[in-house]
């Protein structure tokens, strides 16, 4: 039988990151030389191993818990050690920080029995240098030997890495067997009621990293937030922090940042995952957005190339330090690769809303060369059929077969669980391509650039072409298909990939409210947000990564969407569910997790190779903010709407501290669900509020 290569499980792991730092260890805080355990800077895993123990023992877990925006703190018991007693006398606490360029721990032993305590405390430590890569195969690579220099410190050094690890008044063994496995020890000695505090450090010397540490600063503000569902204010908490430690840069350019995808596979420039984070953090300011849209600008594609997939206009996919090649599927990345069909609309997106929240026009106008570019590509280089459609194949054989955001192997599926074969043309991508015709021609026709009737005459064409083929019969009446396959037949599963289409512009509102009255169907709705496909289709799986399972951006996405569109019921269903989720995992949402119904287990089952943090599950957070206080800018025409979803379900909402144009404003809603805003520019004015209805759920 062949050998199976498992990713390791990851979601009982305690991390912490400062970009593109991240370490992870058990919930004891051991750093375990297996599975994905370790410390890594940017795609290397720079510490394989880091236990602690005291006189060769390691002492027993107690609790742990977060240590600010970088770090975590473990509690533990020496019981071996102190008074003889049923009450422990000897704890010991770790707390490790995460830097820019490597880790901190702090080992503080303390002493509450009545004889003094001897003790030696040690770490034992190790390093593979393994590529991210290899760790996500399931690998690892071979412990390299360390050098022992200066007084309490230890190197090694490969490919151009150099790792050092300096323990404070620390002896190192690094001889013999232990040359492999170096230890830093430290003799200690507690009178009753003394502790003694030990530290030690790991620096990363990187110079070939694609990606840097951002300069210091959040980039965004911080906003201060009152809500009767507390359960909001602790995931915004939890998730600004996390977001606090994805922020990147590129080495050339540290001033414009992004956000890294998520710990620990994707701590890099992900085109789609940065451009969603940025998008739903545009109500605390658009520094970061056009950080964003500024790296991606400079890697957009100037030529045709089948090996990394780049084409004029085109966004990129992912950066790398080197090529991407997972063992036992054939995955083979370049550095800088382009597989992607849905960034390059993403990247118009986000441009737009920018401008709409008040991104300055000097900031704008050198951006619209791109503009242009992109809407190049998606009008010369998109349909290579010619059909009208937005689609994608990869033509190496050892590409991303899936090329949207649901980008597994088996993502794409008939509702009797056959797999659809490329050319793929998803649903949400038309969606997206309508909006990006849409949005670029209005920022053509704002700044006196010509070719605005051109994009809105395409995506008048794509509205018709797509309510000819993707509209099928299903469980539930009427539905938009997931896909069409090669041979254009509507791929006809019920997949969460519908709710992107909402406030797209590509639906009529009737056919809006169909795919509302969809999305609230126990089969999609059922579990803690928003499955990704129904329950009702035989591709169904709950820990399916991509047919089945939950994701906090999806859910956040949709819901976003019901929300705009007055679909209040739907959009308060799935916000429930996210905010459970939420509190379910101490708040920090996970890339996914289990969908389950609710009823099973009382909390989400956690799927178990998640990434967290992940950038657009914590921003997943900011976008709930948003959709609870309704407030959706249009800075050039000078207006902002309110349409909350806060009120009488959700309770009452305030947030002091979001900037639209560029200015900090509060906007309140009560518990009737009447909102307001202070502080507004006086440019911008808000239109008389009425009530609006709940569009009718009818058949398309």
């Amino acid at each position: 039988m062949s050998e199976r290569h498992l990713q390791p499980l990851l979601h009982d792991l305690v991390g912490v990151v400062h970009a593109p730092t991240s370490a992870l260890g058990d919930a004891a805080g051991q750093i375990r030389p297996h599975g994905v355990q370790g410390v890594f800077h940017a795609d290397a895993r720079v510490l394989s191993r880091a236990e602690l123990r005291l006189d060769d023992r390691e002492p027993e877990a107690l609790t742990r818990g977060p240590a600010g925006p970088h770090g975590a703190r473990f509690v533990a018991l020496a019981r071996w050690l102190g008074d003889p007693t049923p009450d422990p006398t000897v704890r010991v606490e770790r707390t490790r920080q995460a830097g820019p360029h490597g880790v901190t721990e702090e080992l503080v032993v303390s002493s509450t029995a009545t004889d003094p305590v001897r003790t030696t405390v040690s770490v034992d430590l190790g390093c593979d240098l393994a590529p991210i890569e290899l760790v996500k195969s399931g690998g690892s690579g071979a412990p390299l030997e360390a050098k022992a220099g200066e007084p309490g410190r230890v190197q090694w050094s490969a490919e151009g890495l150099t790792v050092t690890v300096t323990g404070e008044a620390a002896t190192v063994d690094a001889t013999g067997d232990r040359a492999t496995a170096p230890r830093l020890s430290w003799p200690v000695t507690l009178a009753p009621g003394e502790s003694a505090t030990l530290r030690w450090r790991l620096a990363v010397t990187d110079p070939k990293a694609a990606v840097t540490a951002a300069p210091p600063g959040p980039g965004w503000s911080e906003p201060a937030v009152r809500a009767d569902d507390r359960r909001l204010v602790r995931l915004l908490d939890r998730s600004l922090a996390d977001l606090r430690g994805l922020r990147l840069a590129e080495p050339a350019h540290p001033e414009d940042v992004f956000l890294g995808a998520g710990v620990p596979w994707f701590l890099t420039l992900f085109g789609r995952d940065s451009l969603w984070a940025a998008r739903m953090m545009l109500p605390l300011g658009t520094d970061l957005a056009a950080g964003t849209l500024r790296v991606l600008a400079r890697r957009q594609g100037t030529r045709l190339d089948p090996a990394t997939g780049e084409a004029p206009g085109k966004i990129l996919h992912e950066l790398r330090r080197h090529e991407f090649a997972l063992a036992g599927n054939g995955l083979r990345l370049p550095p800088a690769y382009y597989g992607t069909v849905d960034a390059t609309m993403l990247w118009v997106g986000l441009l737009h809303d920018a401008w709409r929240w008040g991104l300055a026009p000097d900031q704008v106008e050198p951006l619209l060369p791109h503009l242009e570019a992109a809407l190049g590509w998606l009008g010369e280089h998109a349909d290579a059929d010619g059909d009208g459609f937005v689609e994608y194949v990869d033509t190496t054989g050892h590409g991303l077969a899936n090329q949207g955001w649901k980008d597994s192997g088996d993502a794409v599926r008939f509702r009797d669980g056959r797999l659809a074969q490329s050319p793929i043309v998803l649903a949400e991508v038309q969606g997206y391509a309508y909006q990006a015709a849409v949005n670029g021609a209005d920022l053509l026709d704002a700044f006196g650039r010509p070719g605005a009737d051109r994009w809105r005459s395409y995506a008048d064409r794509l509205a018709a072409r797509f309510r000819g083929a993707f509209w099928v019969d299903g469980p539930h009446g009427p539905q938009p298909a997931l896909a069409l396959d090669r041979d254009k037949r509507p791929v006809d599963s019920l997949t969460s990939n519908i709710g992107h289409l909402l406030g797209t512009g590509l639906l009529s509102d009737a056919e809006s409210a169909q795919v509302a009255a969809l999305l609230s169907t126990e089969a999609l709705a059922g579990g803690f947000g928003l499955r990704t496909m129904s329950t009702d289709d035989a591709g169904f799986s709950p820990l399916s990564y991509h047919c089945g399972s939950i994701w906090a951006h999806d859910t956040a996405i949709v819901l976003g969407g019901l929300a705009r569109a007055g679909h209040r019921a739907a959009a308060l269903r799935l916000a429930d569910g996210l905010l459970a989720a939420a509190e379910a995992f101490d708040y920090r949402l996970p890339e996914l997790y289990g969908g389950d119904d609710r009823a099973l287990l009382g909390r989400p089952a956690p799927y178990p190779a998640a990434c967290h943090p992940q950038a657009w599950s914590a921003a997943a957070g900011v976008l709930l903010l948003q959709a609870g206080l309704g407030v959706y800018p249009d800075v050039p025409a000078g207006r902002v709407d309110l349409r909350p979803l806060a009120g009488p379900e959700l309770g009452a909402l305030t947030a002091e501290g979001l900037r639209i144009a560029g200015t900090e404003v509060k906007v309140t809603v009560d518990h009737t669900g009447r909102a307001s805003v202070t502080n507004l520019p006086t440019s911008l004015k808000i239109p008389t509020q009425r009530t609006t209805a709940t569009p009718t759920n009818s058949p398309a």
